[in-house]
């Protein structure tokens, strides 16, 4: 399986990288990057199959439903540095989409 490393993708990761080691809320990611829910979701599912991200639960406030949480995996770490580094080496007008095998 491919990820497909699409504009929005790479917006993602450089939301995880921005701290690393923190829980984030995908209502949070989604205000931080800009993407719609239906662009997001799917862009983090994706992460967390590949085993860039790993997810969880957290129990909120009494009454009100968990929220599922992400942060980036030492393997996702990796990859997302390398990606934002060849993404940042790449001249604006020759950005392409990349692809990386999973």
């Amino acid at each position: 399986m491919k990820l497909r490393l699409s504009p929005q993708t790479l917006k993602t990761i450089d939301a995880f990288l921005e701290r690393p080691l923190d829980w984030k809320y995908g209502y949070d990611l989604s205000r931080n990057t800009g993407l719609k829910s239906g662009t997001l979701y799917p862009i983090l599912m994706r992460l967390a199959d590949h085993k860039l991200l790993e997810t969880d639960w957290k129990a909120s406030e009494p009454g009100r439903p968990p929220r599922h949480m992400y942060r980036l995996t030492p393997e996702g770490m990796q990859f997302a540095r390398e990606r934002s580094l060849e993404h940042s080496l790449v001249p604006a007008g020759q950005r392409i989409a990349l692809e990386v095998s999973g």
